[in-house]
């Protein structure tokens, strides 16, 4: 398949719709002003290339005096995919996400290898200055590029908070929800930032609740997520005991790992400042979070892989959920002496629940779902307990009895705890009969 012509022109256009706000954010005062003048420039290029998201960008490497890019309507990316899934002569499938995942840049070989593999015409963008080359420079127009491009990951963790019985409310009432769900989110990243605990969060409102996701890659990365959904859910328990109207929600909550495609989308003339995400990992979590009960943390059963570098217990680079709830749990101690409600936390366990064997652990229980097109999937069910030093606990989830007589329980399994089981699961049959926890 030749896909050699794109929409859109190489003139710089209207000064102001080629330049993001973004870039502006990115442009410090040491900055030389040829070297913001050609970002500026690159900007407009690339914007004028894009043609208002009728093309996508695929790589980009330094050229003479400017960029060279690799650019495509927006639909040949399909094509090439659906091509190499019929059979058809060409690229396969692995290799279009490859390219599309992690950094655009390629070398001047890499380059070429692929425009003739694709059998693209690379396109020049001139800029007035000859572009430096440094690390700074090369990361800025990365992150330029990216903006008019589409991504692939093949191992983001999502959290999905949803607002129960949202579409019985009142329109004031929902508007109200989700300002209070929109404020639980943005103080748990403020804590999170207190403890200097580098994130990059991104969220996209469903309607009725809101995706978040960590725009950094990687297992401490997803870890990290885990651990703000907890914050997120404390927040919202304490204002929903203070509450004395209906302006706190309650909600249930999904976490998952997947893969997914991530896109910026056309706002007016330019691509947005957020990116969005679509893929299996938030169709898995639509359908968990269907099912899931009023108060409920539900965590689905992946296999994630992480960069070799990344791996733990020596183990390969892939984690299942219940590996990673237990160096989930090992990381907590980061919160520890965070101030939820003018109380400090002194302890935090998080735990996939189950039923406490003969040999006096608790195994795990695995539960089969099934969705409204017949599709099932594995999920677990998930506590958090938040102990502070002079208030009660806040218990966010759903027990285990409280499970096993529901009808999510009617296709089950029980898994044995790999381990040291008290690390990452119940330590005490004691918090499994506490009140009603308090998660919405």
């Amino acid at each position: 398949m030749s896909v050699r012509e794109v929409h859109g022109t190489d003139t710089a256009g209207p000064t102001w719709h080629g330049v993001s706000g973004e870039l502006f954010s990115l442009l410090s005062d040491d900055m030389p002003l040829a070297e913001r003048s050609n970002l500026l420039m690159l900007d407009r290029r690339l914007h004028a290339a894009w043609g208002l998201g009728a093309n996508v960008v695929l790589s980009w490497t330094l050229a003479e005096a400017g960029v060279d890019i690799l650019i495509v309507p927006h639909y040949a990316v399909a094509e090439f995919a659906d091509g190499a899934a019929n059979g058809q002569a060409g690229v396969s499938t692995n290799f279009l996400r490859t390219l599309i995942s992690g950094r655009r840049e390629l070398s001047a070989s890499q380059f070429d290898k692929v425009a003739r593999l694709l059998d693209i015409e690379p396109r020049h963008l001139p800029i007035g200055h000859r572009l430096t080359g440094s690390a700074r420079e090369r990361q800025l127009i990365e992150r330029l590029v990216k903006r008019y491009s589409i991504s692939y990951v093949a191992s983001r963790a999502v959290a999905l908070f949803d607002i129960v019985g949202f579409s019985l409310l009142s329109p004031f009432e929902q508007m109200t929800q989700l300002n209070s769900l929109s404020y639980s989110i943005n103080a748990a990243q403020s804590r999170m930032l207190e403890r200097q605990i580098g994130i990059d969060f991104a969220r996209s409102c469903t309607g009725d609740g809101f995706y978040i996701w960590n725009r950094e890659e990687g297992l401490e990365a997803n870890t990290n997520l885990y651990h703000f959904m907890h914050l997120v859910l404390a927040d919202n328990a304490i204002a929903r005991g203070k509450a004395r109207s209906n302006a706190v929600p309650l909600l249930r909550a999904g976490f998952h790992i997947g893969d997914c495609y991530e896109f910026h989308q056309a706002e007016g003339l330019n691509p947005s400042l957020y990116n969005y995400i679509v893929g299996d990992v938030t169709i898995e979590l639509a359908r968990m979070i269907d099912r899931a009960l009023p108060g409920q943390i539900m965590v689905g059963e992946f296999h994630a892989r992480f960069n070799a570098s990344e791996a733990v217990d020596g183990r390969p680079d892939t984690l299942d959920a219940v590996r990673f709830m237990r160096l989930a749990q090992q990381n907590l101690a980061r919160l520890n002496g965070l101030e939820l409600a003018g109380e400090r936390i002194e302890a935090i366990k998080c735990y996939l629940t189950g039923e406490l064997t003969a040999e006096g652990e608790y195994d795990i229980r695995r539960l089969t779902i099934a969705d409204k097109h017949g599709l099932s999937r594995n999920v677990f069910n998930a506590k958090v307990n938040i102990y502070r030093r002079q208030a009660a606990p806040i218990l966010l989830g759903l027990e285990d009895r409280v499970i096993a007589t529901s009808a999510l329980a009617s296709q089950s399994s029980h898994l044995r705890a790999a381990g040291t089981a008290n690390s990452f699961l119940e330590a005490s049959p004691v918090a499994e009969t506490e009140t009603e926890p308090q998660l919405g």
